[in-house]
């Protein structure tokens, strides 16, 4: 009996131990649940109140760094400079800043040039980082794309070094001119030829003023704010008439498919009729005229005498709404592909020492590229060595206008067919519909 008892006595007592035991680890199991731990601390960083959102609304790209250099948060902006990847600040030197950073609480920052993701080409990314510290445990990392910036500061130099360089030629010309005329006092047949030369130099340089002004006006001024329904023939006439002394000097025929107010032929330097009459275009009617008036002008100074010049226009469709292409083909000396490339730059010359001959100044196809873009439209060139060259300028129709245009079937009776025939017995099409412009034949002499 002694013995049971004892038994059943030793059983209650384990019992009782075993239940003890079992509460206490339950109680050190929810103790450690609810405590967190060093990898919770570093998986789930809290930002400071607001951060969120102001990283949210920043221009710049923002990364926010914890302890262990892993991204707590990260803009879509980082993510497309390549700022970020696989969770972990990817350059180097802005994860070094933020280390430092971690530990002494200074803020730093530095410029960089990064590598273009994806891109295969040699360009750089320029970028400034700045990191700080954010609360106790976190660093912030803030960085500004300055690629765009520093090109626009490139072109601003070299603008200015181009201005430099152009102004300092005719005015250093007029000063050593005068100088001769001085010296040549007692010569009159000496003087005059001074004189004329003081004349040409002073002419170029009131063209470079003028188109440095005309340049910064296309640059600054929103054209559309004047726009208006401008008729493609006057535009065509200004630009014969502005380039007809250069033309007959050098025997150089100007002929069009646009009818013009002035009516058919007029022989040599005149104009021909055409069958697009009632083609208008949207926009400034002075900046239109310049640029069509560079064209047809560059046209005429690189073409040899006695040939042609051609000026067609035509109505195309395209996804963005109905536009008017005005090209301007010439039988010159051509531009070469590497040239091609770099015509629209402000001052680049192809034949530089043919520019100095004509008096051109290197800026009217920019001009010409700048007056197409603020229209909402472009400037193409097709050329080959030695054949000539078509210049083509696509801007959007005037849309009330065109209906007007079509209202107008005894006006478009008088222009008759379209065409710019020439003597070998080539045209342009003669519909506007057409597909694309015949290009004159190359380089030749009219008898």
């Amino acid at each position: 009996m002694d013995v049971n008892a004892a038994v059943a006595a030793a059983a209650a007592i384990a019992g009782v131990l075993t239940g003890v035991i079992a509460m206490l680890a339950f109680r050190w199991s929810e103790r450690e649940q609810k405590r967190p731990t060093r990898a919770s601390l570093h998986m789930d960083p809290v930002l400071p109140p607001g951060v969120d959102t102001v990283l949210s609304v920043l221009r710049s790209s923002a990364v926010v760094l914890d302890e262990a250099d892993a991204v707590v948060k990260a803009s879509s902006a980082a993510y497309a400079l390549g700022l970020v990847r696989g969770g972990k600040l990817a350059v180097e030197p802005m994860l070094q800043m933020a280390r430092d950073t971690r530990r002494d609480g200074e803020i730093r920052q530095v410029e960089l040039d990064l590598p273009r993701r994806g891109t295969g080409r040699g360009e750089a990314l320029a970028v400034s980082a700045r990191v700080a510290p954010l609360g106790s445990r976190l660093v912030l990392l803030l960085v500004e794309d300055l690629t765009e910036a520093r090109r626009i500061e490139a072109v601003r130099r070299d603008f200015v070094a181009n201005v430099s360089h152009e102004l300092k030629t005719p005015v250093g010309a007029l000063s050593l001119l005068s100088e001769a005329v001085m010296d040549a006092s007692d010569d009159p047949e000496a003087v005059q030829r001074f004189a004329g030369r003081m004349q040409i130099e002073a002419t170029r340089l009131t063209s470079l003023v003028q188109e440095l002004i005309d340049l910064s006006r296309v640059q600054n001024d929103d054209p559309l704010e004047d726009a208006e329904p401008v008729r493609v023939d006057e535009l065509v006439a200004e630009a014969i008439d502005r380039c007809r002394h250069q033309a007959g000097t050098k025997q150089i025929t100007m002929t069009s498919n646009v009818w013009t107010p002035e009516g058919p032929d007029q022989s040599r330097g005149g104009r021909q009729a055409g069958g697009t009459a009632g083609l208008h275009v949207w926009g400034n009617r002075g900046q239109l005229a310049a640029a069509l008036g560079n064209l047809v002008e560059n046209a005429v100074n690189y073409s040899p005498a006695r040939t042609r010049v051609g000026i067609a226009a035509r109505r195309v469709n395209a996804p963005g709404g109905e536009h008017i292409e005005i090209a301007v083909t010439d039988q010159g000396i051509g531009i070469s592909d590497k040239d091609k490339e770099r015509i629209f730059e402000r001052f680049y010359r192809v034949d530089p020492a043919r520019s100095r001959a004509t008096g051109g100044t290197g800026l009217g196809l920019a001009i010409v590229k700048h007056v197409a873009a603020s229209h909402g439209g472009e400037v193409t060139v097709w050329s080959a060595e030695g054949q000539g060259s078509t210049f083509t300028l696509r801007l959007p129709e005037a849309g009330a206008a065109r209906d007007r245009g079509h209202q107008q079937p005894a006006r478009d009776e008088r222009a008759g067919s379209a065409g710019l025939d020439d003597e070998a017995g080539r045209s342009t099409p003669q519909s506007p519909e057409s597909n694309a412009y015949e290009t004159l034949p190359a380089p030749e002499v009219l008898p």
